[in-house]
């Protein structure tokens, strides 16, 4: 029986991966990067240092810490100005709260991005009864660790959580840790989430049904 559902948070209930890819690019111009958005389809829900460092690597530019604190910089601005949720999500949260199933995040991104992304998401902060991001596991997605540490902290075996991802190593994160994946396909094509148990066109397509949920 599914007892709490873990969302990814980027480009899976905040539509926020068209913003930090405009913050990346403009904050590695910084160091003479020109970047542009398809650098960083490949390092899309594996943590923000992967995110900026591998386009700058990519254009022969060695990774300084620096470059995420300026792109943070750029994206919480820009964040509080634009972002919001994908349209559905809230009524899919308000669903699963009246049928008292427990609500997690676990993304990859840092502790500031992803307190900024809830704001964004305009809920309040107790919905989600826990909270894991990148900081809090020694490895990012695709490894498990990160839904792992979301199921601890809940108390419940892996089985009866189910996670929902819109990203390749997020979904192989998720297989791995033992969940229920489902695949929602706002940021890449559907077919690229196919090791998912199921795959829906978004956020807001998604059913208590889908998730294993008794409605």
């Amino acid at each position: 029986m599914i007892k709490a559902v873990i969302f990814d948070m980027d480009g899976c209930l905040v539509d926020t991966e068209p913003i930090i890819c405009a913050a990346a690019i403009q904050g590695l111009a910084d160091w003479g990067v020109r970047a542009v958005p398809e650098d960083f389809v490949p390092f899309v829900g594996r943590g923000d240092d992967l995110y900026v460092g591998g386009p700058a690597e990519k254009h022969g530019v060695p990774y300084v810490v620096e470059m995420k604190k300026r792109v943070y910089q750029i994206y919480l601005e820009l964040v509080a100005r634009d972002g919001k949720p994908f349209p559905g999500v809230v009524d899919l949260l308000t669903r699963l709260r009246q049928a008292k199933i427990r609500l997690a995040v676990g993304s990859s991104a840092d502790h500031t991005k992803v307190e900024a992304n809830i704001k964004a998401l305009g809920v309040p902060r107790d919905w989600f009864e826990v909270v894991v991001d990148g900081t809090m596991a020694k490895r990012k997605k695709p490894f498990p660790d990160l839904f792992l540490k979301a199921a601890e902290l809940l108390n419940l075996p892996p089985a009866e959580c189910v996670v929902v991802e819109d990203a390749v190593h997020g979904i192989e994160a998720a297989l791995a840790a033992g969940m229920r994946a489902v695949g929602v396909a706002n940021t890449l094509p559907a077919a690229e989430l196919a090791a998912a148990h199921l795959v829906r066109p978004s956020t807001g397509d998604v059913t208590l049904t889908d998730l294993g949920i008794d409605a």
